[in-house]
């Protein structure tokens, strides 16, 4: 069975050197209240419930899978009572307004939590993982009613919560959803219509879900303007509050899939069921984005929870798998071959993982503490700062996070060699999971049109410029600090060039829209590596300074330096293939005729 230690040095490196969260959280009306000695009561129990309760169910999850019986669905053995421990540990309500129950601790305690989650128990951090976007878009816009019936329950962890959009026929163009709500004399709704892929749709952990759906009113306008937002729950609230009458929604069947087996992903119908209307009529997907933007933050770190897996088993196997001698010698003689992470190309790979794992954790971090300022600050202008920062960075967290998370899991099957294709040593189930998080809440193209279009060229680069401006900043300030240079002046070239680039694109497009499309991926890639690599060079000049003042963990800040300097000299040069083929433009993909492809139609 695969194993995991949460890694908490590098964590706490992260907060509390690297972006000095103590402060920050002093910062922070009630923050106060996450002092040292409470955020690491919270990490080291966390990191406990990860490995003790949820990893031993991971594989065993995997096998067995979810099972719908009589019309309800069953979770596999052991997740349940996992469920009933986070629960019972107040886990659920960590970040919560205390307004509903919750503790008032800020997002970012419950994001280094989510990491462990997802390295341990993908499938299950899945079952809880949206009720905390649930909860928060009632928080916005529901009705004092809806708070009172539903956010207590949320945020306790006794009810769940899902997010109801695709439909058969349509998955990212919202704007063709079927599903149905028509008024009746309650003051309620009738939903009537379909939805797949509902990830957690049913399931036996909880008391209650609380559905969140997308629908149409009968006198709604065509495409996305006539898409409202409806809360639909398993079971009817009775007088008391507590679950009554089942309502008409059920699941009709689970998906087969390639990966989290464990976790239930339902086709669910709605048969004439009760709903409440959320928000104001046809901005259904206002309301919902409250929801998915939260959501894909939580899939990147999905994307980082499993390379950190990943890592970890492919390291402690190469340490003791023998295979040849290294090349220049042998390393271990008195074995009859050396350690295969002594041959330069499993150090590729294993570092490769490593740098991923740890640029992501300083991403998902840099990225928490703008959640922090937008949910909690006092500061106008730095909230607003906040927020122009986290709108662009949350799809290069969500989709540069599983992209890579996806090529490292694969390297951690490389390095077990034959070994890592068989299920008992567990790597091949992190790339079976890691797989679907580059498809849901937005694919990476998806992602990278809402970078590129939305973000960037629909504010005319200025999104862009409150972040490079930061990097230009940092750049400045460490120019002439030689034991730097190695980051910096790289850094301070692609900094400029992402700003020419993104000149460059927004030109063509004047003339050819389809270039946005054409460059948005090779874009949203690029951005990622530029991002990781203005945080790798932070995390140098913080592990430089401790070296220079002295230091009994010398050796920790060494790896950090040689794991920049990887990233820097064997990942950074991406960004030139990148750079290229955005510059190649978009005549090579729309060039090719529908006759061509054997297509009935003109492209």
């Amino acid at each position: 069975m695969p194993d995991y230690q949460a890694p908490l040095r590098d964590i706490r490196f992260v907060m509390d050197e690297m972006l000095d969260y103590p402060t920050h959280y002093t910062r922070l009306p009630g923050g106060e209240d996450a002092s040292p000695d409470v955020v690491g009561a919270i990490l080291e129990e966390g990191a406990r419930f990860a490995r003790e309760v949820l990893l031993p169910l991971n594989q065993s999850g995997d096998r067995e899978g979810c099972l719908l019986e009589g019309g309800d669905v069953k979770a596999p053995r052991g997740f349940k009572a996992a469920y009933a421990q986070f629960v019972e540990g107040g886990w659920p309500s960590l970040a919560a307004d205390p307004e509903h129950g919750g503790q008032g601790l800020p997002h970012s305690l419950a994001m280094v939590l989510n990491e462990m989650i997802c390295s341990t128990n993908l499938a299950w951090g899945m079952y809880p993982g949206l009720s905390h976007g649930a909860a928060d878009a009632l928080r916005h816009h529901g009705t004092d009613e809806q708070k009172t019936t539903y956010l207590t329950k949320l945020v306790e962890g006794t009810w769940t919560g899902t997010m109801c959009l695709t439909e058969p026929h349509c998955g990212t163009d919202l704007g063709l959803i079927k599903t149905r709500a028509v008024p009746t004399d309650d003051g309620a709704f009738e939903i009537t219509g379909t939805k797949i892929f509902i990830s957690a749709g049913d399931h036996d952990l909880a008391d209650n879900i609380v559905h969140l759906v997308l629908a149409k009113l009968p006198d709604a306008p065509e495409g996305s303007k006539g898409i409202s937002l409806f809360v639909v729950p398993k079971f009817m609230p009775n007088e008391s509050g507590e679950p009554g009458e089942r309502n008409g929604v059920a699941c009709g069947s689970l998906e087969h899939k390639m990966g989290i087996h464990g976790n239930a992903t339902c086709v669910m119908n709605f048969d004439a069921s009760k709903g409440f209307l959320v928000g104001a009529p046809n901005k259904g997907l206002a309301c919902m984005f409250t929801m998915m933007n939260a959501a894909r933050i939580g899939v990147g770190i999905q994307g980082l929870g499993l390379i950190e897996a990943s890592f970890q088993n492919a390291l402690a196997y190469a340490r003791d798998r023998l295979q040849m001698r290294a090349l220049s010698g042998a390393k271990a003689p008195e074995k009859v071959a050396d350690p295969i992470i002594v041959h330069p190309d499993v150090r590729r790979m294993l570092l490769t993982q490593k740098a991923f794992a740890e640029g992501g954790r300083m991403l998902v971090l840099y990225t928490a503490q703008m959640i922090d300022i937008v949910e909690h600050g006092t500061d106008a202008a730095e909230k607003d700062k906040a927020d122009t920062l986290l709108g662009l960075l949350t799809p290069i967290v969500k989709a540069f996070l599983t992209e890579v998370g996806f090529e490292a899991t694969n390297e951690g099957v490389q390095v077990f060699g034959g070994h890592g294709f068989i299920q008992e040593w567990g790597m091949e189930q992190l790339v079976r999971d890691a797989r679907i998080t580059r498809l849901y809440e937005g694919t990476t193209g998806i992602q990278a049109l809402d970078l590129l279009g939305r973000k960037v060229l629909m504010s005319q680069g200025e999104s862009l410029k409150v972040f490079t401006r930061e990097i230009h900043r940092f750049c400045q300030a460490e120019e002439g600090n030689p034991e730097l240079a190695e980051f910096v002046r790289p850094l301070a070239k692609l900094n400029q060039e992402w700003g020419e680039l993104t000149m460059s694109i927004g030109m063509k497009a004047m003339s050819d829209r389809e270039e946005v499309g054409a460059a948005s991926v090779d874009y949203l890639m690029y951005a990622g590596y530029v991002t990781l690599a203005y945080l790798f060079a932070r995390a140098a000049k913080q592990a430089r300074a401790a070296l220079t003042e002295g230091t009994d963990e010398a050796a920790f800040y060494r790896a950090k330096l040689d794991t920049a300097r990887f990233y820097y000299q064997r990942l950074v040069p991406r960004t030139r293939a990148h750079k290229q083929a955005i510059e190649a433009g978009a005549e090579s993909l729309m060039a090719i005729s529908a006759e061509d492809f054997g297509l009935g139609f003109e492209i």
